[in-house]
């Protein structure tokens, strides 16, 4: 991390910031939060570089509290001081304007002054004149597919009582695809604060002998329960549901919730504990409002649930405690704690059945008792007495959480991944999770 530019950033920030507060009236409230990032980004394609180059990026977001009615704008932040005040006050004076339009709103939440923070997590990235050679170094000779990010991500969140959160970050991944003559597929992610040359090359070598794989026959697996394995990238796709109408506290409140079962004393597997850690230091502990999360908040431990995600919204409207969650009650930092299968064991104790690498496509077919369907993609195998023998075809399950992570869950893996956020809509994506494979029963495969 340049210590420069980000305090490049935090200067311009700083200084729009004090003039939108010195300009408020009596009875107004403002939020003002930052999203910025320095990125470096490549593709590739073939193993070859088809796009390569530098985004450098600023929004200021502002929301406006007058009268029980909040208002939103946002703008770019240029770096240069009379622009970007000129702009600041421009939105200022709109969401004025456009508050007087809106109802009025029962459950506001009011800003409030706790705690300031600062945190700068710097790191070990890969130079831009060196990123393309070390990154195909290991793959030449195959057909490698796929982009690096990495740079510097910066999320900021002030308040007109004085409150200021500032969080900066360097960080990277690679999400990337291996492709065989037959346009079979084995994919791979990965993701740090610091490169290691070594632990990426462990990567690629691993996924290569995937690779070789994928030139098995076709064992066709018709609709019904096998035994499977759940890679950790698989495990992240299913977790990635409980951001989707179940941990939400709004959500079981409002009956929508997958996880409501578990409020009424069905448990999961003990072998599943599950809560938020912001120790890594992936994501920002604040959240929209400025509230500040535990370091580590524990949601369901040894299978049953003992927290849900609170925002202030939802603790005002139902007379509940905030945790510091954010507007839509997701997940931030999860991880699901690790269990006692050895990696070299997989195989072994999956005997005969199903080895998934990745999933796609998810939804919930019956949310109230936390079925979820999607399609099984990349590095899916048949296993036949603890051996690889074949692939498969894509298959759709659609199975209940209540069973993968409850009765029919057999062990968790003694390792985990760290799986990152590689969406780059707009800006990057902060953070990931960390998750163990697991092995199950009987997991329901509809087509």
């Amino acid at each position: 991390m340049s210590n420069f530019e980000n305090k490049y950033w935090e200067l311009s920030f700083n200084s729009v910031s004090e003039k939108l507060f010195n300009n408020l009236k009596e009875g107004e409230y403002l939020i003002i939060q930052l999203t910025a990032e320095k990125s470096h980004f490549i593709r590739f394609n073939h193993a070859k570089v088809r796009q390569t180059g530098m985004v450098i990026d600023a929004e200021v977001s502002l929301k406006l509290i007058s009268s029980q009615k909040t208002a939103y704008a946002n703008f770019p932040l240029t770096g240069n001081e009379e622009i970007d005040l000129s702009l600041a006050l421009e939105n200022l004076d709109y969401l004025r304007s456009e508050i007087k339009l809106l109802p009025e709103d029962p459950y506001i939440v009011l800003p409030q002054y706790h705690t300031s923070s600062h945190e700068v997590y710097p790191s070990n990235l890969l130079n831009p004149e060196i990123a393309i050679e070390y990154i195909l170094k290991p793959v030449q000779g195959l057909d490698f597919t796929g982009y690096y990010a990495g740079g510097l991500m910066i999320r900021a969140n002030y308040n007109s009582l004085g409150q200021k959160h500032w969080f900066a970050t360097d960080s990277f991944f690679i999400d990337y695809s291996l492709i065989n003559h037959n346009n079979k597929a084995i994919k791979g992610t990965f993701s740090a604060r610091d490169w290691d040359f070594n632990q990426y090359q462990h990567q690629i070598n691993w996924n290569k002998k995937q690779l070789e794989k994928l030139n098995l026959p076709i064992h066709e697996v018709k609709p019904g329960n096998y035994r499977t394995y759940l890679a950790p990238s698989a495990i992240a796709s299913l977790l990635g549901m409980f951001s989707w109408g179940a941990i939400s506290e709004a959500s079981l409140q409002q009956g929508g919730s997958a996880l409501a079962k578990m409020r009424q004393e069905e448990n999961l597997s003990v072998l599943f504990s599950l809560k938020e850690n912001f120790e890594s230091g992936n994501v920002p502990r604040f959240n929209d409002l400025g509230e500040v999360s535990p370091n580590e908040l524990p949601l369901i431990e040894s299978g049953k649930l003992v927290n849900t995600l609170i925002n202030s919204r939802t603790a005002l409207e139902y007379n509940l405690t905030a945790n510091g969650a954010n507007n839509s009650e997701s997940l931030r930092s999860p991880e699901i704690k690790a269990g006692s299968l050895k990696e070299e064991e997989i195989l072994k104790n999956l005997d005969t059945g199903l080895y998934l690498s990745n999933l796609h496509y998810l939804n919930w077919s019956d949310r109230s008792s936390g079925r979820i369907t999607g399609m099984t993609r990349y590095g899916c195998f048949w296993v036949e007495k603890g051996e690889i023998v074949a692939t498969i075809k894509d298959l759709r399950f659609d199975d209940s959480l209540y069973s993968f992570f409850g009765h029919n869950l057999i062990a968790l893996t003694d390792f985990r991944e760290f799986i990152p956020e590689i969406s780059t809509y707009e800006s990057r994506s902060l953070g990931g999770c960390l998750v163990p494979g697991a092995l199950v029963n009987q997991f329901t495969f509809t087509l």
